[in-house]
């Protein structure tokens, strides 16, 4: 409505009640030129322009993209946002204390919703605590020793390999153990006796395999209080909606149900964009919509109805050219694309597709390259929409009226790419160019994901990391112990150990595997293994983590997944699981024999994170490649072979089995998928999210305006950001001698401010945890307390790697000046707080490097922080500092703490007056009489503006006033 762009507004053609802004018609030639992810900022900039947040000044400084890259910060007004359940409970506890305050100032709580659409993904956290690899509740991602009662739960399937009986027929009632929920002792017990469950096979109400029933239950019981806070917030606030625990992980779920691609909002139509949470939000940019991902402060900026702010990026064009080799996976082909990319130096650029290779990629594909953005540095990776988006999108459900309306307004628009050469393509800061005849398909390993190994070299590779000294690829196995043989006694058989045998071998459908036909790929190469004959031994751990119900459905509706469970390959329940060091102990007898013989012993598995004694300390060699590679080295059951001479192993009959003959063709796979009908898995997964699921559905919440707050609760407090909301916002006060917290060196990440591992029994939190009668078993970590301020608080700072002059080791201590005392970073900063003196923190280079942590800025807020003084600062996390209340400021250049000869120790006076300027220098004054300059970071008055209100939290807060 405010937008001096109005005159811009036309009708769509051919359907008059739809009105949009015409930008190619007011961006004229210039416009033509764009980058399309460009034109999606302009659009945006334009829709959005209020003389305040959005100036004119910035849409034009859009349209001058082609001279204004990198030289003009400009805002960002996404769409939407999407939060997974972790980063969600901050921001949506955020906005029940502002209802809180709002209403204690005089205001109507009522008012207080996110300001754009919001949705909230629950299945984070999931762990596996039963499986075939049952894994320890307790924190220890190394894998490692375990308590012993673990052990027992470990062989839930007994040998021969059968297939499940759980396949979704009536004849699998009794057999399946799912009648035992009723007796289970979880706190849901009760609610979920005899209640029929969806099979995660069929995605049909059948009792379902033991393993992820029981995760299920007892992730409920863990999570409980969140859940609740969680549905409460799903029915008071407008805006937000909540996407229920065990329907998939926050990126797919993302992609395959929340994507508008165009959003109509009573008939006014706009591109869809997105900021998100999930480290995965980039996915979407495969889709043709516009997202990156955000710190948590950021999003919630967003949800309060202020922009993002980017520097206007560089677009680098990358062009594919040529076709496909059969052989190689959709993986292969991500790869061979982020290697060039990250080559091509592309770090903090956009990077957007154009070529005629680029029609060869299924969205599946292309979403896939979206989302290893962080691999090779890009904010984004954009795939403008064109023909092959629009006949995806009508399989995943989107009505023919709305695709027809969609297809109009992208081409009004000139945000729809066509492959007829006659469209000209956009002008790019630069041209990469990528042969897609050249890809051939790798493995990565054996320590670092950088390091890819051709799938034909493997065999000589694995070799030479045996001689070669102890490194990063080395193992350094002495020549005449290259070929031992440990003999090892498993379930009754003997069977032999030797280097590069296989121990793990899982499928995982995470971050760059999403692609639904990898993971079909792998289904088709079990079935025609299991029809020549081939088995995979009975010690391998094997496990199959489908991701979202998509992979599921693609797998159980081709039939392939009684395959797969016939090789050992049985899915263990949805969420991120295996990568993140999730796996059980290998059986007793096989470490053993590891051990014994010093066997260089692997792991195969599809994620995308590969971290030496991830998975197993005992598992030295670890492989990242693609499902069907999984699949295939776990039958070879050793990564010492060569796929091309050697076979497999020995079918029906005794004949040798080559990888060839059982690897599915493209058009095997492309016909499968197409008789799979995508439509119908889109189908039901709408219909499982809209229904929700029983445990969630039971769940009671209370359905009051203002949460209330349990004040026995650990997990969810009311926090103190909004204790002195007042209409007007008080200038801001001079800062009169504070004391130093902490005195740092360079590159403090904000996982040493905020670490959201587990939490140490000797740490602030534990006391805190300790004294509410929680057993360390209990504490849980701190990610999963990002709800409780409390704890948070106590967290900050509580890294053990965090280095502290005062102190001179590694240690989260610091020094209490008034007394001396050597205490926890908490304790000394309440100490302060009680004696009414501030305090600030001083650092080197680079402040708060690091992924985005709301924490790493809320934490030292509440410690009573009041300015970091430092040479430099991560860009992200200076402005979440402003953006919480404290000043960012940064010494001259060429000057640092020493010098300037401060020990560290002095008491520091900042002088702050009422009318601030952007980068403005203020005057520093010393108890021992020194005054040195500082900059004051605030780069535009936007920031002064929310630095003068407390943080954006309370200078939104005050509009409700």
């Amino acid at each position: 409505p405010g937008s001096p762009y109005q005159p811009a507004i036309e009708a769509l053609e051919n359907h008059p009640e739809k009105k949009f802004y015409n930008v190619s018609k007011l961006g004229g030639a210039k416009y033509d030129t764009l980058p399309y992810s460009i034109r999606v900022l302009f659009e945006s900039s334009v829709r959005n322009c209020d003389g305040f947040l959005v100036k004119e000044t910035d849409a034009m400084n859009i349209l001058d993209w082609k001279t204004k890259q990198n030289h003009v910060e400009v805002p960002f007004c996404p769409a939407r946002v999407v939060l997974q359940d972790f980063t969600g409970i901050p921001a949506m506890v955020d906005f029940a204390a502002m209802r809180e305050a709002v209403r204690n100032a005089g205001g109507d709580p009522v008012k207080v919703n996110p300001a754009c659409p919001t949705d909230l993904t629950v299945d984070h956290s999931l762990q596996i605590d039963f499986s075939k690899c049952a894994i320890q509740n307790a924190p220890n991602p190394g894998g490692g020793e375990l308590q012993k009662p673990l052990a027992k739960l470990s062989p839930l399937k007994a040998q021969p390999r059968k297939l499940p009986p759980c396949r979704g027929h009536s004849g699998c009632r009794g057999s399946c153990s799912a009648g035992e929920s009723g007796r289970s002792s979880g706190p849901f017990s009760a609610q979920i006796e005899n209640t029929p469950i969806l099979c995660p096979f069929h995605l049909q109400p059948v009792p379902e395999p033991e393993t992820v029933l029981k995760n299920q239950e007892m992730e409920f019981g863990r999570n409980r209080e969140r859940l609740q806070f969680f549905k409460w917030s799903s029915k008071v606030f407008e805006n937000i909606s909540i996407i229920p625990p065990e329907t998939g992980m926050a990126h797919q779920v993302n992609l395959e149900y929340l994507s508008r691609v165009v959003f109509d909002v009573k008939d006014f139509l706009h591109p869809d964009s997105v900021v998100g949470t999930d480290s995965h939000t980039t996915m979407v940019n495969g889709l043709g919509i516009l997202g990156w991902g955000v710190g948590g402060i950021e999003t919630e900026a967003v949800m309060l109805g202020m922009p993002v702010t980017l520097t206007l990026p560089e677009v680098v064009g990358c062009e594919l050219t040529g076709t496909v080799s059969p052989f190689a996976t959709s993986i292969d082909i991500v790869l061979s694309i982020t290697k060039c990319l990250r080559q091509a130096d592309v770090a903090g650029k956009f990077v957007e597709f154009f070529g005629n290779g680029v029609s060869q990629l299924s969205v599946a594909d292309r979403t896939t390259i979206a989302n290893m953005c962080p691999e090779y540095g890009a904010i984004l990776s954009f795939f403008p929409v064109d023909n092959v988006t629009l006949k995806h999108l009508k399989h995943a459900g989107f009505d023919k009226a709305k695709l027809e309306v969609m297809e109009a307004y992208l081409k009004a628009v000139k945000l729809f790419r066509n492959d007829e050469s006659s469209s000209r393509e956009p002008e790019y800061s630069q041209v990469v160019q990528v042969s897609l005849s050249s890809i051939i398909p790798y493995v990565s390993g054996p320590k670092r994901s950088q390091d890819r190994v051709a799938v034909n070299n493997m065999k000589s590779d694995f070799q030479a990391c045996l001689n070669e000294k102890s490194g990063v690829k080395g193992f350094q196995i002495a020549a005449e112990k290259q070929n031992d043989i440990v003999p090892v006694q498993y379930e009754g058989n003997e069977y032999e150990l030797s280097h590069g045998c296989i121990v793990i071998a899982a499928v995982i459908s995470c971050t760059n595997n999403c692609n639904p036909s990898v993971m079909l790929a792998a289904g088709l190469l079990a079935k025609k293994a299991v029809e020549a004959g081939l088995v995979v031994k009975p010690y391998i751990r094997t496990s199959l983590s489908p991701g979202s119900g998509m992979v599921t459905h693609y797998l159980s509706s081709s039939g392939v997944l009684p395959y797969l469970s016939k090789l050992g390959f049985e899915v263990v329940g949805y969420g991120c699981s295996t990568c993140v060091g999730n796996t059980a102990p290998l059986p007793e007898a096989i470490r053993n024999a590891i051990k014994q013989g010093d066997i260089i012993a692997c792991g195969v598995l599809s994620g995308t994170k590969n971290f030496e004694g991830r998975l197993c300390d005992c598992v030295r060699a670890n492989y990242l490649a693609s499902p069907p590679l999984v699949v295939a080295y776990a039958i070879a059951g050793t990564v010492r072979i060569d796929f091309d001479t050697e076979p497999l192993g020995t079918g029906f009959n005794g004949k040798s089995i080559y990888l060839r003959d059982i690897w599915p063709t493209r058009q095997e796979l492309h016909t499968v998928e197409e008789e799979c009908v995508i439509s119908s898995m889109f189908k039901e997964l709408k219909e499982k999210m809209e229904k929700g699921n029983k445990r969630w559905n039971l769940l009671e919440a209370p359905e009051s305006t203002l949460f209330p707050w349990d004040l026995k609760s650990t997990y969810i407090r009311c926090p103190s950001f909004f204790d002195k909301l007042a209409k007007e916002p008080v200038s801001p006060q001079p800062v009169e001698n504070a004391h130093v917290l902490l005195y740092l060196g360079d590159s403090v990440t904000t996982d040493h401010i905020s670490p959201a591992g587990s939490i140490a029994r000797s740490s602030a939190a534990a006391k805190y945890l300790t004294s509410k009668g929680l057993t360390p078993r209990e504490f849980n970590s701190y990610g999963a307390r990002r709800g409780n301020d409390a704890v948070m608080t106590r967290g900050t700072f509580a890294n053990i790697k965090l280095l502290n002059k005062f102190i001179g080791k590694p240690a989260p201590k610091t020094i209490h000046f008034p007394t001396g005392q050597t205490l926890d970073v908490f304790e000394a900063a309440e100490l302060y707080q009680k004696e009414g003196i501030p305090v600030i923190i001083l650092a080197g280079k680079k402040y708060g490097l690091g992924s985005s942590r709301d924490w790493a800025a809320k934490g030292p807020f509440l410690l009573g922080v009041k300015a970091v003084l430092a040479e430099s600062y991560e860009k992200v996390h200076r402005s979440q500092l402003i953006g919480i209340g404290i000043a960012p400021l940064q010494f001259r250049p060429g000057e640092n703490p020493s010098t300037l000869g401060l020990t560290g120790r002095e008491q520091f006076s900042i002088l702050l007056p009422p009318e601030l300027t952007p980068r403005m220098t203020l005057d520093i004054k010393t108890s021992t009489g020194k005054v040195f300059s500082v900059i004051a970071l605030f780069e535009n008055n936007m920031e002064i503006t929310l630095y003068k209100n407390g943080g954006s939290l309370n200078f939104v807060a005050r509009r409700f006033l």
